[in-house]
């Protein structure tokens, strides 16, 4: 069994220094697809045994999504998800244009998804999706001051807007209609901004 190692000093960085140890330093990178969204690569590391790996890895630009709030309401869309071959309600988001900055992102991506805008979002968390295989960061914004703007998706992208309550959300997430890690996150922090008016 492995040996475990425990420190209750404050601000202490043991753990981040012992695991420099098993650092993996890339040896070889391999392009294997370039699209529009996502690149893949395999890398080829050397193990801290001396061994070496290969590690199979997404590259993506990064997303921005918004939990928006409109008379209360949790402003969500629902739309095909061609990977998981269902229909999946979500808050609005998308990913980054090269060297956007994730808040206008968000902005852009609320719009364009809801029709309705704001000019005051706030960072709630910044998130790597799935750090085991991409590099994929997803900023995670918030707003209660929306206001109508002008809805326009992309030319291949259909989807449904729905403002719903904290037990709609609730009941979704039961039946898996909500089911992506970032809508939960933000139904959960949006139940903690209800019980205690801060997010």
């Amino acid at each position: 069994m492995p040996e475990l190692s425990y420190s209750n000093r404050q601000g202490s960085n043991e753990m981040t220094q012992n695991n420099e140890l098993w650092r993996e330093e890339t040896i070889s990178t391999e392009p294997i697809f370039e699209g529009k969204m996502i690149t893949l690569q395999v890398d080829t590391v050397a193990m801290p045994d001396g061994r070496t790996a290969t590690r199979e890895i997404v590259k993506h630009p990064g997303a921005a999504a918004v939990m928006a709030l409109l008379d209360g309401k949790l402003l969500v869309v629902e739309q095909f998800r061609k990977p998981l071959e269902k229909f999946q309600i979500e808050i609005p988001a998308g990913k980054l244009d090269a060297g956007e900055d994730p808040l206008e992102a968000a902005a852009r991506e609320l719009e364009e998804e809801t029709g309705y805008r704001s000019d005051n979002l706030k960072l709630v968390s910044a998130f790597f999706t799935s750090p085991g295989f991409a590099d994929e960061k997803l900023y995670l914004y918030f707003a209660d001051n929306v206001t109508v703007g002008t809805q326009h998706t992309d030319e291949d992208e259909y989807l449904q807007v729905e403002a719903i309550t904290l037990d709609q959300a609730e009941a979704y997430i039961a039946e898996g209609r909500i089911s992506d890690a970032k809508t939960i996150l933000a139904v959960y922090a949006w139940k903690l901004y209800q019980l205690t008016g801060k997010i």
